[in-house]
């Protein structure tokens, strides 16, 4: 089991050591934020300073449609940046997802961690984490109850990564029975279940599946963002023009239709993937998303500026988002929708 728990801590370490370039950017697909405009408000009425940004998350209300998503886990220096964000998420009052809690199993040396980010963190939203491959085939959630537990969990996160999965060294690319799966974990778990991509995206169609199999939320996670195509091949000293690097669905695609499903169903719908500035933020929220997030960019931010230089990022962030409401006419997030963006290619 040893051996097991040393291999996963080093693929964690590189994982986070590559994530803080911009070498696993995708290297020509984009999001597609670039290829819409905000709809200017030349007689905008908006009073900027009464715009509510604040949202709710399941059952507890956030400052923000933002959520500092998974990214770290697995490694002592993982450890220490949860507990960075957590504090970061605390001050904000925006959710946290923790990375994968996969290394944590059976481990209840690692609980005191989980209880130590609970502390940290306060009242917020914690997102716990684990993947697809690791729910096939589980009888028994107890271990995972432990962390869940300790961490005081809002919701389990499950991400779907075959791709990823499929490049990596020694990957576990068998997803055959995930639908299952899902359905014998909604039934037995306390939590709601969110399930997401990992730079992939998530087409109208899985999640339609994903729906009716009991989830209750979705994060379309697209492409555009961080490419962990590359991640793998970069690991693996592979040839950085090999064309899966680039695989997966934008995530202005996901986000919109995806979006589509909710005029027959209920869901929350999280869109991250390439949200790399306020101005995407605002687009993923017009588009459809009840609430954005990102990672590498706030791991970054993070890194080279603390935690103090990282709420600061962010709030400048959300200061923009009243600022493109106010410049949209939109005095609340009922009236930010589809008709406030236009295509750029309709402005000629």
């Amino acid at each position: 089991m040893q051996p097991e728990k040393d291999q996963i801590e080093k693929r964690k370490r590189e994982h986070l050591e590559l994530c803080k370039t911009d070498e696993v950017a995708f290297k020509h697909k984009t999001a597609g934020f670039e290829q819409y405009e905000f709809l200017h408000a030349a007689a905008t009425e908006v009073r900027i300073d009464k715009i509510d940004l604040s949202k709710k998350f399941l059952e507890k209300r956030v400052s923000y449609p933002f959520i500092i998503s998974c990214m770290t886990g697995g490694t002592r220096e993982g450890e220490n940046i949860n507990l960075q964000l957590a504090e970061v998420s605390s001050v904000l009052n925006i959710p946290l997802g923790l990375g994968s809690v996969r290394f944590a199993l059976g481990e209840d040396s690692y609980l005191d961690h989980f209880r130590e980010i609970r502390n940290k963190a306060g009242n917020i939203p914690i997102l716990s984490n684990i993947g697809a491959a690791q729910l096939i085939g589980v009888k028994s959630y107890s271990t995972l109850q432990k962390i869940h537990e300790a961490v005081e969990a809002d919701a389990l996160v499950i991400h779907l990564n075959p791709l990823q999965e499929l490049l990596q060294k020694n990957g576990e690319p068998e997803f055959h029975g995930i639908f299952k799966a899902l359905k014998h974990l909604i039934k037995n778990s306390s939590l709601p279940i969110i399930v997401k991509e990992v730079g992939a995206g998530i087409s109208k169609q899985t999640a339609e599946k994903l729906l009716d199999a009991g989830v209750q939320g979705i994060d379309v996670a697209g492409a555009g963002g961080t490419s962990w195509a590359g991640v793998e091949l970069l690991r693996n000293h592979a040839s950085s023009t090999n064309e899966f690097w680039d695989w997966g669905l934008p995530t202005t695609y996901c986000i919109r239709t995806v979006h589509s499903l909710k005029k027959r169903k209920k869901f929350l719908l999280i869109g991250s993937g390439g949200i790399s500035s306020s101005f995407d933020m605002a687009k993923a929220l017009i588009l459809g998303a009840d609430f954005t997030a990102s990672a590498r960019i706030i791991l970054q931010k993070l890194t080279s500026e603390g935690i103090s230089g990282t709420v600061k990022f962010l709030e400048g962030w959300f200061s923009d988002l009243r600022r493109i409401m106010f410049l949209t006419d939109s005095q609340n997030f009922r009236s930010f929708g589809k008709r406030k963006l236009i295509l750029k290619k309709d402005c000629f």
